[in-house]
């Protein structure tokens, strides 16, 4: 059957065959990649370089960038000066960060997001658990 329809096993094919999902060492703290002591870039696999995938995608600014395809990154700007009530603010956060998180093949699931504002709502605390094709895995915004 494969030889007649070659199309077929490409159109079942599973996340697990997916290849192993591979990236950059990224320094959270300073913005900027890790390097080993004799200056060559760390390469991260699986659930680590996801969660570098992951913080990535959710700090750029979804449609600003030519360098990046129209699915990749997260649409912040129409909150801006938008008023809405907390709970409002915070079902839109979680539908916008599924919707900038699922676009990636080895995420399986979005189990839970847990908000946490500090003093006067200005910072945003966010731990999300999610499901990948490696486990499961918390990131912390």
């Amino acid at each position: 059957m494969s030889e007649e329809f070659p199309f077929i096993s490409a159109a079942t094919e599973t996340a697990d065959d997916l290849p192993l999902f591979k990236e950059y060492a990224w320094d959270f703290e300073t913005d900027k990649f890790r390097y080993d002591g004799n200056g060559n870039h760390i390469l991260l696999t699986g659930n680590d370089a996801l969660e570098v995938w992951i913080y990535k995608a959710l700090k750029t600014e979804r449609f600003s960038y030519l360098a990046y395809s129209w699915g990749y990154g997260i649409e912040l700007k129409p909150f801006v000066g938008k008023v809405m009530s907390v709970q409002e603010r915070y079902s839109e956060l979680k539908r916008v960060i599924t919707e900038c998180l699922m676009v990636n093949p080895y995420i399986k699931s979005i189990d839970s997001f847990s908000f946490s504002a500090e003093k006067h709502g200005e910072t945003v605390h966010l731990t999300i658990r999610l499901t990948t094709i490696y486990g499961e895995m918390n990131i912390h915004v």
